[in-house]
């Protein structure tokens, strides 16, 4: 049942780059009140809690999971913690964002969605890019059938050196970044994948590779080819390369979500920041993750289970990302 209250008490797990980032969005969403912060580090998460003038201050997740004054977390720590936050919450019975990807495996995947059928909380992993009115426009025109049947889909979506060395002793970049255009081709076409073949390149010192391309074939005969690298020029003006194309046997779309639609020449050159995904405008956070944050307290709120994207699709695609990795270890296509 929803509650009479319709302030939503929130608390972030996992404060680092992207925590901060919620916690920066969450803190001026009317209806919203940031009520407890959870991280190992003592120093940071003091830092963060006083910034935000948040009451709630625990180094062990647990703590704050026993917190009555929250009744959502956002959990943005590394992947492989997914899975036992996850489970925890729900059966603390915290409504529950996870971010993506939903968990390292598809084991671990199964264990949260049997956590979350058990608890009755709200649950959602945070897919965000459905909720960019880019790709939403183009689910709805394909909805629409202005396309026709859909026969081949290809996506970029590229990064610098600089993010790939933050980051690929965590993530590959297939997984960290691939799973979003993998997510929106099975998300456009309703369609199961059939078999999928890859391969990687690991230019760079990092645990995980750099560079990675998939293709799929999906069961309504479509393909789609899946380009994911973290290795462009740190002089790159832009943030991010994010493309796709999407051809029907009725038409085709191109989305270019790397295009920021701002550039900014200085004497120290060009840069084009984010006007689209986190923002700050004024010194408020604006954007697409703040309408993907509203949309699940909106759910919370009425009692509504998101339907934007299900637990099951989150699993998929990770069981589609798990077995484009094999494939890139084998040299084998694998098949469903």
């Amino acid at each position: 049942m929803p509650r009479q209250n319709t302030t939503v008490r929130w608390g972030v797990i996992g404060l680092g780059w992207f925590g901060e980032i919620h916690a920066d969005t969450l803190a001026d969403m009317p209806g919203i009140e940031l009520t407890a912060f959870s991280t190992r580090r003592s120093e940071r998460l003091n830092e963060l809690a006083g910034k935000y003038e948040v009451p709630g201050r625990y180094t062990d997740y647990r703590d704050l999971l026993a917190d009555p004054n929250v009744d959502a977390v956002s959990i943005t720590t590394h992947i492989n913690d997914h899975r036992d936050i996850a489970v925890d919450a729900l059966r603390a019975g915290k409504h529950v964002l996870l971010e993506k990807p939903m968990a390292p495996t598809v084991d671990d995947c199964e264990q949260i969605l049997a956590a979350a059928r058990q608890c009755g909380s709200m649950f959602m992993v945070g897919h965000i890019c459905r909720f960019d009115p880019r790709a939403a426009m183009a689910k709805q025109a394909i909805d629409e059938g202005r396309l026709g049947r859909i026969i081949s889909m290809h996506a970029r979506r590229n990064l610098s050196k600089a993010i790939g060395e933050a980051n690929l002793d965590k993530i590959s970049a297939l997984m960290g970044d691939g799973i979003h255009d993998a997510d929106l081709m099975l998300w456009f076409t309703g369609a199961a994948p059939v078999s999928v073949y890859a391969q990687e390149v690991h230019p760079g010192p990092c645990k995980y590779p750099d560079c990675a391309w998939a293709m799929m074939r999906l069961d309504n005969g479509a393909v789609g080819v899946v380009e994911s690298i973290w290795h462009l020029p740190n002089t790159t003006p832009y943030a991010i390369d994010a493309r796709m194309e999407i051809i029907g046997t009725e038409g085709a779309l191109y989305v270019n979500c790397g295009q920021a639609g701002l550039e900014i020449h200085t004497s120290n050159g060009l840069s084009t920041p984010d006007t689209m995904y986190w923002p700050t405008v004024f010194g408020e956070r604006f954007g697409i993750l703040r309408a993907e944050l509203q949309y699940f307290a909106n759910c919370i709120v009425d009692g509504r289970t998101p339907d934007r994207t299900s637990p099951e699709e989150s699993r998929d695609v990770v069981a589609l990302i798990a077995a484009a990795a094999e494939s890139s270890r084998t040299g084998e296509v694998v098949r469903w």
